[in-house]
């Protein structure tokens, strides 16, 4: 098939064409197949992070939605660098990723840090459990 292809400079036949269209359709198939196992895959670990427990507190909370942060923004990673066209392209992509990371993570540290600092000291708002201790001369 290359050499007929390259004997006509350039000119392809029907034939070859519907070959070269049934090779691109195999690829677009196996470049799919493994988004759609990563899909799932970073679908299935949102669904888990959602579903686990937070606790009731707003640390627990900030806590989940910093993991759910911290799932998609690979997943959208992922999808970002299988569409670059050169080593160009997926340096810049890269590098835009380390930069959201880093002030993700930075954002992170300073709203879980409150966070934590405020169930500590018990400036919640929540209500806090009273501890009540056993009076006998009460229960008569």
């Amino acid at each position: 098939m290359i050499c007929a292809w390259s004997s006509r400079f350039g000119e392809a036949t029907a034939k070859e064409k519907s070959e070269g269209d049934k090779f691109s359709a195999i690829g677009k198939q196996t470049i799919t197949r493994p988004y759609s196992a990563m899909d799932y895959y970073f679908d299935h670990l949102k669904k888990s992070i959602a579903s686990a427990p937070s606790g009731g507190t707003e640390f627990g909370e900030k806590l989940k939605a910093c993991a759910e942060q911290n799932i998609a923004a690979p997943q959208e990673f992922v999808r970002d660098l299988s569409s670059a066209k050169d080593i160009q392209d997926m340096l810049r992509i890269q590098m835009e990723f380390m930069r959201s990371q880093l002030e993700a993570f930075g954002e992170q540290a300073k709203d879980l840090s409150e966070a934590y600092i405020k169930a500590a000291s018990g400036q919640t708002g929540e209500a806090t459990p009273v501890t009540v201790m056993y009076d006998p001369l009460l229960s008569t």
